[in-house]
């Protein structure tokens, strides 16, 4: 058996230096390496949460990472203890909100932010299921 000792998701994008700057002050995030023309990896101090963001085409890398990542179809999803109040800082900060807060019957209350790179960030907070 292989021991997995942590794990994340590498998306490719273009401007390291934009989503850096979003997911430090949206989300607290630190780099704990930063490459403008490589790689960003960004650690959360407040919770066991890793992203990794590559550049296109660089040459040390695959071929098959060396395209843009589509964000259609891909969704990062981060759960908090008060989706309203997430919500609320997200409107404040003039964030691009790409699905409203909705609670769900399955029990969850969400919205979807849309970073830089044109990912989407479905901001979680977990309830009780709705009975019917």
């Amino acid at each position: 058996m292989i021991d997995i000792q942590a794990m994340f998701p590498v998306m490719v994008t273009s401007d390291l230096t934009s989503v850096k700057a979003f997911y430090e002050t949206v989300f607290g995030f630190t780099a704990v390496f930063f490459d403008p023309e490589f790689y960003l990896h960004l650690v959360s101090p407040s919770a066991d949460v890793q992203l990794g963001f590559l550049v296109p085409n660089h040459s040390t890398q695959a071929a098959f990472l060396h395209p843009l990542m589509s964000p259609e179809g891909y969704v990062i999803s981060f759960e908090v203890k008060d989706a309203a109040k997430a919500y609320a800082e997200a409107q404040s900060l003039g964030l691009n909100i790409v699905f409203e807060l909705k609670k769900e019957s399955w029990g969850q209350v969400h919205f979807m932010l849309e970073d830089p790179a044109g990912f989407h960030i479905d901001i979680v907070e977990h309830v009780e299921p709705v009975s019917d």
